[in-house]
């Protein structure tokens, strides 16, 4: 074998083993990226895999006399988005719609303990939100900025409810509340001499609804937590209507009715 046969032999190999490198070398930058992808969900599964197995052999349940008081307080935050049923006279060529955007929640719980399975709450808070109500039949209007009405709200409000809880299960417990409450719209506009002409929408001060939610208490070592989900419906017309019977604006309704959804975080 000559000095030549060995230079070609030796070429080859190392072209061999270079393709080999590199093909390693690709799978395993392919497989670091995929674990670093990866890493926080296999450190979210150990977490909650330990977690389990702590709530399997302790099964600890913390503040075991809490719903035994006859009267507790607490406090919550949270979301709301609210937004308007419409009712027509007459069914009109372009619907009205509505934009809502979310709103916040602040406000104090009374709960008062009927039985182990009732309570009586009260929960006065305050409510912000903004909507635009969007007029879409444009060739009312001569100008294209009076088919948009803005309405920015702040209530008062005063829900009256009736918790039902089931029974608790470790540091759980789910619940289902309804009941009736008022508020009062300190951004009504209902003794405003203007109306719609002056780019003023009126709507009721007062109002009364009915309400049905749902939620879990969490027992947690120094408090419970509640988080909740709560739909809010009118009992009645909030539309002041525009003087001019034929107004644009408000003419063509007939009703005029809050709905809304409430997300609470409830800490006692």
């Amino acid at each position: 074998m000559n000095r030549t046969q060995i230079y070609l032999i030796l070429k080859n190999e190392y072209y061999y083993y270079s393709k080999i490198k590199f093909k390693y070398q690709y799978f395993f930058v392919k497989f670091e990226n995929i674990m670093i992808k990866l890493y926080p969900i296999f450190l979210l599964f150990i977490f909650f895999s330990n977690l389990h197995c702590q709530r399997n052999e302790t099964k600890i349940e913390n503040l075991q006399n809490f719903d035994k008081q006859q009267l507790h307080f607490g406090y919550y935050l949270g979301f709301n988005k609210y937004n308007y049923k419409l009712d027509y006279k007459l069914n009109p060529e372009y619907e009205t719609s509505i934009k809502a955007n979310s709103g916040l929640n602040v406000g104090l719980v009374g709960d008062l303990r009927i039985s182990d399975y009732f309570n009586l709450r009260f929960e006065p808070g305050l409510s912000t939100n903004k909507l635009d109500i969007v007029f879409n039949d444009r060739s009312l209007f001569s100008k294209a900025s009076d088919s948009l009405r803005s309405i920015k709200s702040t209530y008062v409000h005063l829900p009256l409810l009736l918790k039902f809880s089931s029974k608790r299960i470790n540091n759980y417990r789910p619940y289902i509340v309804g009941g009736i409450s008022t508020s009062i719209n300190l951004s009504s506009n209902q003794n405003s001499p203007e109306d719609n002409k002056n780019n003023v929408f009126r709507v009721k001060e007062n109002n009364f609804y009915y309400e049905l939610g749902v939620g879990i208490d969490f027992y947690l070592q120094y408090f419970k937590f509640s988080p909740s989900l709560r739909g809010v419906f009118s009992l009645k017309d909030e539309l002041i209507p525009d003087d001019d019977l034929n107004s644009p604006w408000t003419g063509n309704i007939k009703y005029f009715s809050t709905r809304g959804m409430f997300l609470n975080l409830t800490f006692h």
